[in-house]
C-alpha cells in the first residue's frame, strides 16, 4: 500500500508541474505554429529588406529588383538577411570604376563562392560582376544568358558549366555549351572557359566523379573549337581536395574557395594582358 501511494504521490506531483510550468514564451507548440512564426519572421526580414532598398540609388535598386526576379527561393531569403545585417556576399551591387575593365562570372554554387576572393585579389584592377543567381545547368543558361550579359560591355567573360549537368546526356551538354559559347563571343569581350571542379561518388551512386572528368572532356573539345581559353580549375584544385572539399560534399572550404579565387584573379589578368 505504501508503493502504491508513493507512486500515486510522485504522478500526482507530475501532473502539478506539466499544468504548472507554462511553455517556454515564443516557442511553437505545433507545426501549424511553427510555420506561422516562420512566415512571421521571413515578412520582418522583407519589410527591413524594402525599406533598406528603397534608401539604394536608382541603380543599385535595378540590381536588387535583378535579384529578386532571379535569385529564386534558397539565395534570395539569405541574400535579404545578409543585406539588412551589413554583410557584404558574392551579389553585391558592383559600382564601376570607368577606368578599369568590366568582367563577369558566370556559374553555380561554386562559382559563387569563390566570387568575393576573386574580387580581393582583384580589388582596384578589375570590375568584378557575377550573374545573379545559381546558374545551374546549361539548359537554364540559354533560357538566361541575355539576362545575365544585360546591356554593358564586358572586357572578359568567365563561365563554367558542369556540376549541375552531370547527368544532362553529353550530346546535349556539348549542343548547349555550343551555342552559350556562341552568344558570349557575340559581346566582343574575351570568354573563358573554367573546367568543372571534381566531385565525389555518392554513396547512392547517382553521382559520380567520372562524369565530370567526361563533361570536362567533351567541353575542351567545345573550347578548342571556338578558340577559347580554358582555366583549368579541375587540375588546379585536384591535389588539394583532401584539405579543402568536405567528404560527400562538391563545395569547398573557405580555404578552398581562396585558393580558387586565386587562380581565376590569375587567369582573368592573364587574359586582359593578351587582349
Amino acid at each position: 500500500m505504501k508503493s502504491i501511494a508513493r507512486f500515486l504521490a510522485a504522478a500526482a506531483a507530475v501532473l502539478v508541474v506539466y499544468h504548472v510550468v507554462p511553455a517556454v514564451c515564443g516557442e511553437p507548440t505545433n507545426a501549424q505554429e511553427a510555420a506561422a512564426k516562420k512566415q512571421a519572421e521571413e515578412a520582418a526580414v522583407d519589410a527591413k529588406y524594402q525599406a533598406l532598398v528603397a534608401t539604394l540609388s536608382p541603380e543599385e535598386q535595378a540590381w536588387e529588383k535583378l535579384l529578386q526576379e532571379n535569385l529564386g527561393g534558397f539565395y534570395l531569403p539569405i541574400h535579404k538577411r545578409q543585406k539588412i545585417a551589413g554583410t557584404s556576399n558574392a551579389w553585391d551591387f558592383v559600382k564601376d570604376d570607368p577606368a578599369l575593365p568590366r568582367v563577369l562570372l558566370i556559374g553555380d554554387s561554386v562559382s559563387r563562392g569563390y566570387t568575393q576572393a576573386v574580387r580581393k585579389a582583384l580589388s582596384g584592377k578589375v570590375n568584378v560582376h557575377r550573374a545573379p543567381e545559381n546558374c545551374g545547368p546549361t539548359a537554364n543558361g540559354l533560357r538566361k544568358i541575355d539576362i545575365w550579359l544585360g546591356d554593358g560591355k564586358w572586357d572578359v567573360i568567365h563561365f563554367n558549366f558542369g556540376i549541375h549537368d552531370r547527368n544532362t546526356p553529353i550530346a546535349d551538354y556539348t549542343a548547349r555549351l555550343e551555342k552559350l559559347v556562341e552568344r558570349m563571343k557575340q559581346t566582343g569581350g574575351k570568354v573563358i572557359w573554367a573546367s568543372t571542379t571534381p566531385i565525389p561518388d555518392s554513396p547512392d551512386g547517382k553521382q559520380t566523379a567520372a562524369s565530370i572528368v567526361e563533361r570536362n572532356r567533351a567541353a575542351a573539345e567545345v573550347m578548342a573549337r571556338h578558340g577559347v581559353q580554358t582555366d583549368d580549375l579541375f587540375s588546379f584544385i585536384a591535389p588539394h581536395l583532401a584539405d579543402v572539399q568536405p567528404p560527400n560534399d562538391v563545395h569547398f572550404s573557405g580555404k578552398g574557395y581562396s585558393l580558387l579565387g586565386g587562380q581565376v584573379a590569375e587567369a582573368i589578368e592573364a587574359a586582359l594582358a593578351r587582349k
